[in-house]
């Protein structure tokens, strides 16, 4: 993306590899977030301006940085206004949640999410701890894979 000047606008290709996403997750995030409104051309080719691909790295930076839930997002989002996550996306600095944002309606805090594990021991870094998780979710799809094949008397 260097090669455009800053105020260009943004194919989706290009901004998900700019934000290390995958396209169909900035498709998902429209759905639930309707501050993102890319401009649409003929046969749906999205364009993203600067002020969007400032928000959609403030959400990812709020959801994947930070731990805060997509409902908590939403909620920021609608108490502080989209400029406020752009302004996280520039790289401004995350102050606690407005007073009314702390709890979400079914008690859900707007906080980031704390995860119900214990924490991580020390000695182990990420990469550790993340190769430990890929490796249980390989044998979780190797367990579902078995289970959704028919028996071999039926196939």
């Amino acid at each position: 993306m260097d090669t455009k000047s800053p105020d260009a606008f943004r194919t989706i290709s290009e901004v998900a590899e700019d934000l290390d996403i995958p396209q169909h997750v900035l498709r998902f995030w429209e759905t639930r977030f309707p501050q993102i409104k890319p401009l649409k051309r003929g046969g749906g080719r999205r364009y993203y301006r600067p002020d969007d691909v400032a928000l959609l790295k403030g959400i990812r930076r709020l959801l994947y940085g930070e731990g805060y839930t997509i409902k908590g997002l939403q909620r920021i989002l609608k108490e502080q206004g989209p400029r406020h996550v752009q302004a996280i996306g520039r790289g401004a600095p995350i102050g606690p949640p407005p007073a009314g944002a702390a709890k979400g309606r079914e008690g859900a805090s707007a906080q980031p999410a704390q995860p119900g594990r214990a924490p991580v021991p020390p000695g182990l870094d990420d990469i550790t701890l993340l190769t430990a998780v890929l490796a249980e979710l390989g044998e979780c799809k190797r367990i579902l894979d078995r289970a959704l094949q028919p028996p071999p008397e039926l196939a």
